[in-house]
């Protein structure tokens, strides 16, 4: 079965123009595809990560925009073909978790204010054919966690009008906001918002294929899901998703296990934008959707998909709540779940991506546990016979993605 299927035909519906009306129950094979295309566009701001402490890189990506793809596995045997044009960074004037914002422990990091914490990619012309548009990319990372990080999703709201002013007053996790809208002048990274970067790189984008066919797909998992939340809605709210020839450019958020981002005034914000549709994939025993509790005054916004990782019989189960919350394994459960009749793979993912972060697939399968890691975790023996720590591709100047 091919992995395009018919996707650039039917990328309207698929990107939710009629709000995934009669694609989720049962589950839409194209739709399955999408999803899991989208959710590894996402998994890639991890794989290119260094979460690592120890090293003087953590916080920043290992690989250069023009590696990067194909350093995270996504160059072979995938018809879905983008180049990265913008990474970009966020900091935070406010006190946020740890999994948050990662610090190296070093003495000398490469940066003390800043984090990684994502991408925009562009479809090339061999993507366009397989997508059926110009289709932009903009993936946020999300959280490095120890294994109580849910009770980190707790916070405060705060009003969100100087962004996203519809006239509602909308309410919105303060964490949340301050990473997407902080600036540090100290940093070399920061001296513009996240969001500044983002919404700057679009609008170049717009002029450039002002007479393409375009769509904007914005996507995140966990905190990711809730910064690209606000950046859907800022896009939309603002009109950077609008060419110079007033033709408008449909904007869709792909959102997996992500916390609850606002208040009821929020989503009157989201219900009251045109060419704005929002999809959450949200796993049933994940705590992390179900946070930030709705009696502190969050609610849900756009449509939801409800899967159950728990029915997959690769899966060693019951899991835990790092598995149930995992990235990888929300995938595996959208090529498979089947609702009320359960799981089976439509699919053709493989499992072994189930074990690359944490050991969630069966020891049957032989696939060992947490196999994604660097040759000697990124020691490198110096020809005096020493050894150091050169954990990312080097000759590229991260500074000036960020300007």
């Amino acid at each position: 079965m091919s992995a395009v299927g018919n996707i650039a035909k039917r990328w309207k519906k698929l990107s939710g123009i009629d709000n995934w009306k009669n694609l989720l129950h049962p589950l839409d094979i194209d739709l399955r595809r999408y999803l899991i295309h989208y959710g590894q566009m996402t998994q890639a701001t991890y794989d290119t990560f260094i979460s690592d402490r120890l090293s003087g890189n953590a916080g920043n990506t290992r690989y250069s925009m023009k590696n990067m793809f194909s350093r995270v596995g996504l160059a072979i045997a995938n018809p879905f073909k983008y180049q990265v044009v913008k990474y970009f960074y966020a900091t935070s004037t406010i006190e946020v978790p740890g999994s948050y914002i990662v610090k190296s422990y070093s003495r000398k990091p490469w940066n003390r204010e800043s984090n990684w914490f994502g991408y925009v990619a562009v479809a090339t012309d061999e993507g366009k054919v397989a997508l059926g548009r110009r289709d932009i990319v903009i993936a946020w990372r999300g959280t490095i966690m120890p294994i109580e990080w849910y009770e980190d999703f707790e916070s405060p709201l705060v009003s969100a009008s100087n962004i996203i002013g519809t006239g509602t007053n909308p309410q919105v996790h303060q964490g949340f906001l301050s990473l997407y809208t902080s600036i540090n002048p100290s940093s070399p990274y920061n001296k513009h918002s996240a969001r500044d970067q983002v919404l700057g790189e679009v609008d170049r984008l717009m002029r450039q294929y002002e007479n393409e066919e375009t769509s904007l797909t914005v996507t995140g998992h966990s905190l990711g899901a809730a910064v690209a939340t606000l950046n859907a809605l800022d896009i939309v709210a603002n009109r950077h998703n609008r060419k110079a020839n007033k033709e408008v450019c449909p904007v869709t958020a792909f959102v997996y296990a992500s916390p609850r981002v606002g208040d009821m005034r929020f989503k009157m914000a989201y219900d009251s934008l045109e060419n704005l549709h929002l999809l959450r994939i949200e796993n049933a025993p994940d705590i992390v959707p179900k946070v930030p509790l709705v009696t502190m005054g969050y609610v849900e916004i756009g449509n939801e998909l409800l899967i159950n990782t728990q029915l997959s019989n690769y899966l060693i189960q019951p899991g835990d709540i790092r598995s149930w919350h995992n990235l990888e394994v929300y995938l595996h459960g959208i090529a498979g779940s089947q609702g009320a009749a359960g799981f089976r793979l439509q699919v053709n993912r493989d499992i072994a991506l189930l074990n690359k972060e944490i050991p969630s697939l069966k020891r049957q399968y032989g696939v060992p546990g947490a196999w994604l890691c660097l040759r000697n975790k990124g020691m490198v023996q110096m020809k005096d016979g020493h050894w150091k720590l050169h954990d990312k591709e080097r000759n590229f100047d991260e500074a000036e993605d960020s300007e």
